[in-house]
């Protein structure tokens, strides 16, 4: 029965018009439903407005994003994330605690909504996300043993030293200490972020750790076996900042959240949130540093 069908049609031109019109039209809904999908999706304003639950990620980043005891979520990132959504309306916000190098894939694979985790703006970054307009300024730093016994006071050290350095997989660093001259042997790179790195000075697997200076305070100060180099060499082209992120069809929301940064970054209001984790007003982004230029490179 399926094979006469098929020859009569095959065999009337009329048929035959008929099927090649309903076949393109079917190739061309096929086409066309992804897209039309992506259109239709609620933004995130939209989930707000609705009273939806919004996911926000971040990794164990003290003191810039980090999970509490019962994983609630702690440090001036998530602070500063929490009293914007607060602002524009969110009233559910759950907490996804994830690894440093899983957060741009897991908004990508819409695991969660945003990323809170304090992350470094750079154009690779910027490829893959929207973010906000800075809310801290990036300051370098290096963790190193307790009484800094191999001497470390800057990238250059650790190159011209030949020794290890551990930062996170992703970060600002690598880049950092690929620009310096510090080979790919020389540098390990870790998923698990700083904490997996402070375990990796403290095993011998590494001489220093080198990130964001924060994020080696908030060991050092919680670990007598550990301490900051100082004085310490900030690496040519360091300066940076630390943003949002948002999916790149997300461009109305990240909108919203900068009118609403614009006047809550520095506020008295903003500075009562995140004091606690150690955040000054030297921290705060000057007014020259903008997103699209740190999208630049």
């Amino acid at each position: 029965m399926k094979n006469r069908q098929h020859d009569e049609i095959r065999n009337d031109p009329r048929r035959r018009a008929i099927v090649k019109v309903m076949a393109t039209l079917a190739i061309a809904a096929l086409a066309i439903h992804p897209f039309a999908g992506s259109a239709e999706a609620q933004s995130l304003l939209d989930k707000i407005k609705n009273g939806e639950t919004i996911r926000i990620a971040f990794s164990n980043e003290p003191p810039h994003a980090y999970p509490g005891p019962n994983n609630e979520p702690l440090g001036f990132v998530n602070a500063i994330g929490i009293d914007i959504l607060k602002k524009l309306g969110a009233t559910k916000i759950e907490p996804v605690v994830t690894e440093w190098g899983s957060l741009i894939p897991g908004l990508q694979a819409d695991r969660f909504d945003i990323i809170t985790g304090g992350m470094a703006i750079t154009p690779e970054r910027c490829r893959n996300a929207l973010f906000t307009e800075p809310v801290v300024a990036i300051i370098d730093g290096m963790l190193v043993p307790k009484g800094n016994p191999k001497g470390l006071h800057s990238y250059e050290d650790v190159r011209d030293k030949g020794l290890t350095v551990v930062t996170g997989t992703g970060w600002a660093a690598v880049s950092l200490a690929h620009k310096v001259g510090i080979p790919d042997d020389k540098l390990l790179q870790v998923a698990g972020g700083a904490a997996e790195a402070v375990q990796a000075v403290k095993a011998g697997r590494a001489d220093a750790a080198v990130g964001e200076f924060f994020t080696w305070k908030a060991f050092a100060n919680r670990d007598d076996s550990l301490e900051m180099a100082e004085p310490f060499t900030q690496a040519p082209g360091g300066a940076g900042g630390e943003g949002i992120a948002f999916l790149p069809n997300q461009q109305a929301t990240v909108d919203a959240f900068n009118k609403v940064l614009k006047h809550y970054r520095g506020s008295d209001e903003m500075m009562r949130s995140v004091e606690k984790y150690g955040y000054t007003k030297a921290q705060l982004p000057p007014k020259s540093l903008t997103t699209a230029e740190l999208c630049k490179g």
